[in-house]
């Protein structure tokens, strides 16, 4: 939808992102200058830059194709990890008291391998548009290899931890900062691999298997690092340094709902997508769309309601943020 939103829409977008970008820049020239800051900025920038190809519709399908990706992929699998990386390092800093040395050094080789992967990687969108052949392959063995920045991603979460050198008292930032690690490396990493291969793509692309694998990656690489971040910034924006305990029992309780929630859509839309590859594309006879999409039903309803956990899980973080309480007093 960001790519097909009318020009004037397009204009708005650009106009609040270079704005975003000014207020954090400014932001950021006026205080320490670190790597973290500097990967989360060159993201930043990053994003507004890739988002220009979207401004760009040639009328030929493949060229087309070809330049849509170059704002898709590269948000998704290119810029937007810098700046997953850049806020999982800020708050893993602020929360476990490790040296900062220690973990830009994490950060370098996470990027590294985040660029490596993700740039080259954008050949798995070129499979099937049209594009030379050569691009299955390039695609897949490059694409094949994005699991590795995200499953690093997860082992530096736990690393610092487990190295921390002090009890946070903001145990739920914390926790959100590892659920980060895990869930991205599972969504993104994992269920982005199981149908990233060309030879296997082409009977999964387009079903309820990509749907799956969209669900996890952008909970687990997008909504729990923003999450992380609001619960390690809004207590010290209040005046403490963490809300009360009661208050991050709650937030722990919609932790966990959100998460099961989401690990439970996955599945039931991977058998989904199972199911529909099998009765639509590999049968001796093959449904057609909407009757294999009439099969799907059980597995629709079971999502939906899996679904509605994790609506209670998002209405309890809320929540938690009003909860009464003495907080630990700011220190940060």
């Amino acid at each position: 939808e960001f790519l097909e939103m009318p020009t004037i829409t397009k204009l708005g977008v650009v106009v609040v992102a270079l704005a975003f970008i000014f207020n954090v820049g400014m932001t950021v020239l006026q205080g320490r200058k670190t790597v973290i800051n500097l990967v989360m900025m060159i993201g930043l920038v990053g994003l507004a830059v890739f988002f220009l190809f979207s401004f760009y519709n040639p009328a030929n399908i493949v060229m087309d194709k070809f330049w849509w990706w170059w704002t898709v992929h590269l948000w998704v699998e290119g810029v937007w990890e810098l700046i997953l990386g850049s806020i999982l390092a800020f708050v893993l800093i602020k929360t476990t008291g490790v040296d900062r040395e220690v973990i830009e050094k994490w950060l370098y080789i996470i990027i590294a391998m985040t660029l490596i992967t993700g740039i080259i990687g954008t050949g798995h969108h070129y499979f099937w548009i049209g594009t030379p052949e050569y691009w299955q392959w390039w695609g897949s063995i490059f694409s094949a290899m994005e699991p590795i920045p995200f499953f690093m991603m997860t082992v530096f979460a736990f690393t610092m931890v487990n190295k921390r050198k002090r009890e946070h008292p903001n145990k739920v930032a914390v926790l959100w900062a590892l659920g980060t690690g895990v869930m991205a490396f599972l969504g993104a990493g994992v269920w982005g691999f199981l149908h990233t291969l060309a030879p296997v793509n082409y009977f999964t692309h387009g079903t309820q298997i990509t749907a799956a694998h969209g669900h996890m990656a952008f909970y687990g690489a997008y909504v729990m690092v923003v999450l992380a971040i609001i619960s390690y910034a809004m207590p010290i924006m209040r005046g403490r340094a963490a809300n009360s305990n009661k208050a991050q029992v709650m937030e722990m309780w919609s932790f966990w709902l959100m998460t099961v929630s989401i690990v439970f859509i996955t599945l039931f839309l991977t058998a989904a997508g199972i199911l529909q590859t099998w009765l639509q594309r590999i049968s001796d006879t093959p449904m057609s769309f909407m009757a294999t999409q009439d099969q799907l039903t059980l597995f629709y309803w079971m999502r939906e309601i899996a679904g509605v956990v994790f609506l209670i899980g998002l209405v309890l973080y809320i929540m938690s943020f009003f909860i009464d309480g003495d907080g630990e007093s700011a220190t940060e």
